[in-house]
């Protein structure tokens, strides 16, 4: 543990430059209302902190910028979340809206959350991974019009309806309905299609004689659209950041934020609570030079979602979890009361 001068010296110094994004020096810490020592002490204690890997030295300056270790120290011991009122006033004034869809609620989460922070924000919805298949159907509307409806075990009910081309038969389609329903039963509508892109389409090779018309139209009719609750806002804010002013970084962040399955399987590792992954210890390599922080919200006792904010390892760590503390707070309450009008 640090001594209550190094403790003290550590946090002025990630404090100024989280505010500046420049090394901080001795002489400036000397200037701070809260220090008492001389700037000679405080060279002697930034030595020491140096040593212990907590800050490292710039080759631009005499300065000393926190280290991937100091945060995480910072995280760990010096940042307490808690619920302030003002920021559970501003999501309560924003989502309490009796109105407002689960969609909408994780939408405007997303939104409010970057407009806050002007980082980018993440909002993953509960039932995107305990969701599962029950039934397909496609109901005929005529001889080339029909409905698919995809039911899952919640009661959930996607439908829309389609024309079917001359040259696709309908006992085609039928028995590759008949196909998924049997081997896609209780699979999670996440994992729909990388199932259907593996084990399933080699049997309907086998069964289905015009096989690659059909199984086109049909992956179009029932799974372009898989209910995936997954908000992504303020993408664009991390490039008024000065750390990501190299193109390659910002071209491989925007890569991983298309990819959403890939965003959804990183979130999905999330477990209850606030977690706070720094630099290297986020796995992703897109990510690898960001701080990702990530809150979890429930709907009933089962199941959770999650809320992340991605922003530089030079984040407003204490705002940022007092904020999604009090997020996950209230999108706990909201969608709560929303699943109960339903």
């Amino acid at each position: 543990m640090l001594t209550e001068r190094q403790l003290l010296i550590l946090h002025v110094i990630i404090d100024d430059f989280i505010k500046t994004a420049q090394p901080v020096g001795s002489r400036a810490i000397a200037k701070k209302n809260q220090i008492s020592y001389s700037p000679a002490t405080i060279r002697n204690v930034m030595a020491d902190l140096e040593e212990m890997g907590l800050i490292e030295k710039t080759h631009s300056s005499s300065g000393r910028i926190p280290s991937e270790k100091g945060y995480r120290y910072y995280v760990d011991f010096i940042v307490s979340p808690y619920i302030t009122t003002e920021h559970l006033n501003v999501f309560q004034n924003l989502l309490q809206d009796d109105f407002l869809e689960m969609e909408q609620v994780i939408q405007q989460s997303a939104e409010i959350l970057s407009e806050l922070t002007n980082y980018t924000s993440i909002v993953l919805g509960p039932e995107v991974f305990e969701t599962k298949l029950k039934q397909l159907q496609i109901v005929p509307l005529s001889s080339q019009a029909a409905v698919a409806i995809l039911v899952t075990d919640t009661g959930h009910v996607e439908h829309r309806a389609f024309t079917i081309p001359d040259e696709i038969e309908s006992a085609d389609l039928e028995k590759m309905v008949n196909i998924l329903n049997d081997r896609l039963y209780g699979i999670p509508i996440f994992n729909l299609p990388q199932k259907l892109n593996s084990e399933i389409i080699t049997m309907l090779k086998t069964y289905v004689n015009d096989f690659e018309k059909s199984y086109d139209y049909l992956k179009a009719a029932f799974f372009n659209e898989h209910p995936v609750k997954l908000h992504i806002s303020g993408k664009t804010n991390l490039i008024m950041q000065p750390e990501f002013d190299d193109v390659e970084k910002v071209r491989s962040f925007y890569e991983l934020m298309e990819r959403e399955e890939d965003i959804a399987n990183l979130l999905k590792a999330h477990t209850d609570g606030i977690r706070v992954l720094i630099g290297e210890e986020n796995e992703v390599d897109e990510i690898k030079d960001f701080s990702l922080i990530t809150a979890s919200y429930r709907l009933g006792e089962d199941q959770l979602g999650t809320i992340a904010l991605l922003g530089p390892t030079r984040m407003e760590y204490r705002r940022v979890i007092n904020l999604l503390h009090a997020l996950s707070s209230e999108m706990t309450q909201t969608i709560g009361m929303w699943y109960k009008r339903k």
